[in-house]
């Protein structure tokens, strides 16, 4: 695929998909502990087995339900966890979740006094030390790991541009290079934060039908 046709590609897949998934979940995302909470939730959510939009809507769902930040996220009890993500369609997974997602808030609020700022400044710009530190997190693998740092690369540069592996899935399926710095060249002058880049591949990667439509628009 030429230059002219990879970047049409990939400027239809950022005009109809580019926006990260904290975004979708209605989080402004900024250097501040709620939303980077929040964020950290959603990506523990997005690392399981089940579709995007389910973790998305359950994202809303705790935050609807209160479980807005660490401290809240403990106060509010077990049941109270396993039916906010009940009500957002996360059932299968919800009892394990509701438990992970409780030790999580009070392991943070023990080390870092809920404020995830605190891992920020304990990584020193290292991103493979942020990953060690965000996996200590019950409930959070090297996929989850991967979601959280490539959500907040923008608010937090010293650890991107990231384009991680599933993203990467996205390009390939696209025809696209997978080569980072060559779809960040691709990218230039259309408009997308790295963060948004990253997401609209990662939407790539799991829907063959986006996949597909951005094709037929080269």
């Amino acid at each position: 695929m030429g230059n002219d046709t990879s970047r049409r590609v990939l400027g239809a897949l950022l005009h109809g998909h580019g926006r990260t998934y904290a975004a979708e979940a209605g989080i402004r995302l900024r250097n501040t502990p709620q939303p980077l909470y929040r964020t950290l939730v959603l990506a523990h959510l997005l690392s399981a087995r089940i579709r995007a939009s389910v973790a998305v809507a359950t994202s809303q769902a705790l935050y609807e339900a209160g479980m807005r930040d660490a401290r809240r996220m403990t106060e509010a009890g077990w049941q109270q966890r396993v039916d906010a993500l009940g009500r957002g369609g996360y059932r299968r997974y919800d009892e394990r979740t509701a438990t992970q997602l409780g030790d999580a808030a009070r392991l943070l609020l023990d080390r870092w006094d809920g404020d995830l700022r605190g891992l920020r400044d304990a990584s020193d710009g290292d991103i493979d030390h942020l990953r060690r530190l965000l996996r200590e997190l019950p409930g959070f693998g090297p996929v989850g790991a991967d979601i959280f740092v490539r959500e907040v690369q923008d608010v937090w540069p010293e650890f991107g541009p990231l384009l991680d592996a599933k993203a990467l899935q996205g390009a390939e399926r696209l025809g696209l290079p997978r080569e980072a710095p060559a779809l960040r060249r691709l990218a230039e002058g259309q408009g997308a934060t790295d963060a948004e880049l990253a997401s609209a591949l990662v939407r790539a990667a799991l829907d063959k039908e986006i996949a597909e439509e951005c094709r037929d628009a080269g």
